[in-house]
């Protein structure tokens, strides 16, 4: 299988509370649905960070992109809406932002 290699420019923050009620569905739709879903469209899944103490969002997942266009192109793009819909359903305290990519945690 051959590899997909990026150089990437972009990074996609995705910052979050998962509601307690809806982890294991948060869990098969991120991993069934929504990170496939992006990685088609052009973004691919970097990192997933959790929160074990303190008050930040307790998931954050970033994505990467070679370019701002292809993010911009998706968050325009009806699949966008629907998806990010549907990941509304299982989280709380939604927060999303682009950022220049530097290697390791940003917020």
């Amino acid at each position: 299988m051959a590899s997909i290699r990026i150089y990437p420019r972009y990074k996609l923050l995705l910052m979050y509370d998962i509601r307690p009620e809806m982890y294991d569905p948060y869990f098969q739709y991120v991993t069934g649905e929504f990170v496939p879903a992006l990685q088609n469209m052009g973004l691919y899944m970097l990192t997933v960070w959790h929160t074990a103490y303190g008050e930040y969002p307790v998931r954050q997942v970033e994505f990467v992109s070679e370019d701002l266009e292809t993010m911009l192109e998706i968050f325009q793009s009806d699949r966008w809406e629907e998806m990010e819909g549907h990941l509304l359903t299982y989280i709380v305290n939604y927060q999303r932002k682009i950022v220049r990519f530097r290697q390791g945690f940003q917020f």
